[in-house]
């Protein structure tokens, strides 16, 4: 049970954003209580070890870091730090593919295109996103700009066309021309977002930006010991800072006057209250209304396949020019070829599974082997992580199970053209003799995380300038007393820490 029965600020929620927000609240002398629904701290980004007796520490919902701003890691003291991939992606095609980094794209993109004129588009492209990510970046972490502002900010009218007016699949069309790199280009303008690449709302392009941008440069690292490792840096931030952090607490309502709250909530033997002058929900906007008793936004869909999978060793390629640990050490692309990613797309707005369901792949113990324990490094075993796309919640409804096991399969067979040997052939076994594979459904992330409809967004991504339903800071609520610190807020989504950030200094009026 917390310690007292009054607090400066209470945080529902003890995912990474919330214990950004207490680490802050605390440091600034506030008394800060952190309300956690579950027997431990860190929501979707943690670190955890899925396969019975195996000694392998799988980054289980959320895999790698780009948005989390140095400013973060540093205001705060945190012992965490993340690593470089080598290679940014690879993407096969029959028996060869495209390998981006390592020095190795230039000749890469000749050898799949035939010519010069793509690997200077590419060039060309992510030249301009890199000079506006260098622009944005810093802003995340300000007072919400207004778009006119912003606009200035970037300084680039075909950048600024580009990214946030016209459809990202214009730009695609216009700059590349083979289908290959256009997938390619788009994958980031996809991942966690159900969308075709000329969807009219640019729900693609605000998700192609928070890809973009990270850091500054757009790059996708990797945190050294695991997702865990970051927030639990966090949870030891906020708790040296002084904040009280409660595990197995959760919320049931918040009743607000604008100047005091009273929160109540529930453990596994008994209900309590507490009061605030000011309350932090590290939550759904969903699960805030529900909180406050208030009508819900509309619902949120996610559209995702989450797979984690140990292998005894990495496979085969059937592309013999690639060595595996460079093909997996980025992200590895899965029928991401334009044509298939619209086709996919396609067939799931139809209310049918792809019949090639695109993925990528990335393999976390080839950069961070200190995630697998001794024994299984010694042996040679790996890591996998799989991201699927375009497999919204209501392709599951009717029979989850069914239809994760029929979409698992496909998948798989999808990596498998690509190989020279089954993956099923590689993967581990746990101490009671089960592969070691798990799958995660937008419908199972819903049940064991409360994502909305399985959306690790919480609600789909939002430009990153201020509009009329805005705040200051983009966490504000109806309530001045109540702030959303989670993932929907604006500038939310992803590990980034920003909503916690921001939450926080709203909070203390800055």
């Amino acid at each position: 049970m917390p310690a007292h029965v009054s607090y400066d600020a209470v945080i529902v929620g003890g995912g990474h954003n919330g214990l950004v927000a207490a680490a802050y609240l605390a440091r600034a002398g506030r008394s800060v209580l952190v309300l956690e629904r579950l027997g431990t701290t860190g929501g979707a980004a943690v670190s955890s070890r899925p396969f019975a007796g195996v000694d392998a520490r799988l980054s289980r919902y959320s895999y790698l870091v780009s948005l989390l701003p140095e400013k973060i890691v540093r205001e705060l003291g945190l012992r965490f730090t993340v690593r470089k991939r080598t290679v940014s992606s690879y993407t096969p095609l029959g028996e060869g593919g495209l390998l981006v980094g390592e020095g190795r794209t230039r000749a890469s993109f000749a050898a799949l295109t035939g010519g010069e004129r793509e690997y200077a588009a590419w060039r060309e492209f992510y030249g301009m996103t890199g000079r506006v990510a260098e622009r944005i970046f810093p802003t995340l972490t300000e007072p919400l700009p207004t778009r006119e502002e912003l606009r200035a900010r970037v300084d680039d009218a075909t950048a600024w066309r580009t990214l946030f007016e016209e459809p990202i699949g214009a730009a695609v069309e216009e700059r590349f021309h083979h289908d290959l790199v256009r997938g390619v280009v788009l994958t980031d303008a996809l991942i966690g977002t159900f969308a075709d690449a000329h969807d009219p709302s640019l729900v693609q392009n605000r998700c192609f930006l928070y890809h973009v941008i990270g850091g500054g440069t757009g790059d996708w690292d990797v945190p050294v010991g695991g997702m865990g490792a970051f927030t639990d840096a966090l949870a030891d931030a906020a708790r040296s800072a002084g904040a009280e952090i409660v595990t197995g607490h959760e919320a049931t309502g918040i009743v607000t006057d604008g100047t005091a709250a009273e929160v109540s909530f529930r453990t596994g033997e008994s209900d309590g209250t507490v009061t605030a002058r000011q309350v932090l929900v590290n939550a759904s906007p969903q699960a805030l209304a529900a909180l406050l008793g208030e009508e819900p936004p509309a619902a949120a869909e996610g559209a995702q396949l989450k797979v984690n999978m140990l292998l005894r060793r990495l496979p085969r390629l059937r592309d013999r020019s690639v060595d595996p640990r460079e093909a997996f050490a980025g992200t590895f692309h899965i029928a991401e070829g334009y044509e298939q990613l619209a086709t996919a797309y396609q067939e799931a707005a139809g209310g049918r599974l792809p019949s090639a369901p695109p993925s990528e792949i990335y393999c976390h113990s080839l950069t961070d082997p200190s995630i697998l324990g001794p024994g299984l490094a010694a042996e040679g075993c790996q890591t996998l992580t799989l991201f699927g796309l375009h497999t919204p919640a209501r392709l599951f409804t009717a029979d989850n199970d069914a239809v994760r096991t029929e979409l698992l399969a496909a998948t798989l067979a999808q990596l498998d053209q690509r190989l020279a040997e089954p993956i099923a052939d590689c993967l581990a076994v746990d101490e009671n003799g089960r592969p070691c594979i798990e799958a995660k459904t937008p419908l199972d992330l819903e049940r064991e995380l409360r994502l909305p409809g399985g959306h690790i967004f919480h609600r789909d991504l939002a430009f990153p300038y201020a509009t009329e339903e805005t705040g200051r800071w983009g966490v504000e609520t109806a309530h001045a007393n109540v702030l959303l610190c989670g993932a929907g807020a604006v500038r939310g989504g992803g590990v980034s820490g920003v909503p916690g950030h921001n939450a926080a200094m709203a909070a203390l009026g800055r």
